[in-house]
């Protein structure tokens, strides 16, 4: 998904509790991982740090240059942008319309958004795409606010408008009789003038990712995502995730969308071009244009911070500091319950779809190259089903298909971000809506999990909380 748990998952059939096929006849297959690759999610780009700090590690092994370079994309990611002109030449162009003022506003500490938790939370993390269907029939975005709705400005521009968030509970309850409740939202977008946009326009709420370990997922190679994909469910087993290809800014090729909560993005880089520009209202030369539309004239007037507002360099800096963001360790591995809901996690079919280990490739970054790594996604589009869907399309990528996110670091979004909100928007208050929260290609699993006792049920969640 544009975030958190997607649980998408299919038959277990020849699965283990990591999620590997089982060898048939006599062939003893790979070994089973030990303990300690177990910890190492992130191959050798794992630290063994578990604090609040524990997503804002560099990759072990830079040096030199590269810890330059990683220090110096850490200032430009973490210190806000100001309004044009201003005496801080190199971090001026802020707007004129923007959600938030820095990177870390939205990725505090490196780590995932949330949901406001009232009309006046000054928390930031949460932005709402838009779309309309234009007079031809086609989807495009809206003729006033653009593709997204930026609800800050600087002075002399009204902010385009705001998002209220009610919410309705939904009971439900386990095979055992033990009940839940989640909390289903409903958005409405009022514009400046507090009128409402209306029922036309297609909203999708997203809240930012944790973004640790974005280099080694950039360097797993195309091919072996591609591979894996099953867009007709050829073998019936109730999972047809597919790549979503998209087109390189660089090259015009199509390319592996990789990033994005519906891999829509192909790069770090790009995905850092396009969050400058319409997050922060920072041109670069990918986004040479602030997101003023034509229909705002008083935006368009503003002055900027140069053209573009950020350069190449330091575009490339802030895009190294990302790729080499390090992978925490797992934690209690060798924990009998910990052990239990791996195994609980493959025999319901979560590995279908977060597939626990891929390798990346050659890259340019040592610790990056040629790694084993323990992401538990495969980087491809699943239907959810209704409940998850944003009825919004981008690109081949539908309104109710979601990237399959990577869960390394699910357990330590509390101690890092102080919340328990997963998923796109956030919705889900802790891990165990999350998983109920499923459907489409999940529904097989997420019954599974309903029918499941009270302890295999809290197995798996502990399992999760180690990664």
């Amino acid at each position: 998904m544009v975030g958190v748990l997607a649980l998408v998952v299919a038959s277990c059939s020849g699965v283990d509790g990591g999620g590997e096929a089982r060898p048939e006849g006599n062939d003893p297959g790979p070994a089973a991982p030990t303990d300690g690759q177990l910890e190492r999610q992130g191959g050798e780009g794992t630290v063994f740090v578990a604090g609040a700090g524990a997503f804002a590690q560099p990759l072990p092994g830079l040096e030199g240059e590269d810890r330059r370079t990683f220090a110096v994309g850490n200032s430009f990611f973490n210190q806000n942008w100001v309004t044009a002109p201003a005496s801080t030449d190199g971090r001026d162009g802020l707007g004129p319309i923007f959600n938030a003022q820095s990177c870390s506003s939205c990725h505090f500490k490196d780590g995932r958004g949330r949901p406001p938790e009232s009309v006046d939370d000054p928390e930031r993390g949460l932005l709402v795409r838009l779309s309309v269907v234009g007079a031809d029939g086609e989807l495009g975005p809206h003729p006033l606010y653009g593709d997204q709705l930026q609800d800050r400005s600087v002075r002399g521009v009204e902010p385009e408008g705001t998002v209220v968030i009610t919410t309705t509970e939904e009971p439900g309850a386990y095979a055992d009789g033990t009940p839940w409740s989640l909390a289903v939202p409903d958005y409405e977008l009022r514009g400046a003038d507090g009128t409402p946009l209306g029922d036309d326009v297609m909203i999708s709420p997203r809240v930012a990712p944790a973004i640790i370990g974005v280099g080694l997922l950039e360097a797993v190679p195309a091919e072996a995502v591609i591979a894996a994909e099953d867009p007709d469910d050829s073998d019936g087993d109730g999972v047809s995730g597919r790549a979503n290809l998209v087109t390189d800014p660089d090259t015009g090729e199509r390319i592996l969308g990789r990033f994005g909560w519906k891999a829509s993005i192909p790069t770090v880089r790009a995905q850092n071009a396009e969050a400058f520009a319409n997050d922060i209202g920072v041109t670069s030369s990918a986004h040479p244009d602030d997101p003023c539309t034509a229909a705002q004239p008083e935006c368009r007037a503003q002055p900027n911070g140069g053209e573009p507002e950020i350069d190449d360099e330091k575009l490339d800096q802030v895009t190294f500091y990302a790729r080499t963001l390090a992978v925490p360790a797992r934690r209690d591995v060798a924990d009998r319950a910990t052990r239990s809901g791996q195994e609980l996690f493959g025999e319901t079919g979560c590995a279908s779809c977060h597939t626990p280990e891929l390798r990346t490739g050659p890259s340019d970054v040592a610790p990056l190259s040629e790694q084993v790594i323990r992401p538990y996604t495969d980087l491809l589009l699943h239907d959810m089903g209704p409940g998850l869907a944003d009825d919004r399309p981008i690109g081949d990528a539908s309104g109710r298909e979601w990237r399959t996110p990577p869960l390394w670091g699910v357990g330590l979004v509390e101690t890092v971000n102080r919340h328990t909100r997963f998923l796109h928007d956030g919705r889900a208050r802790n891990l165990e809506e999350a998983v109920l929260w499923h459907g489409g290609e999940a529904d097989r699993s997420r019954t599974r999990f309903i029918e499941l006792s009270a302890r295999d049920r809290e197995q798996i969640l502990t399992f999760l909380e180690s990664l």
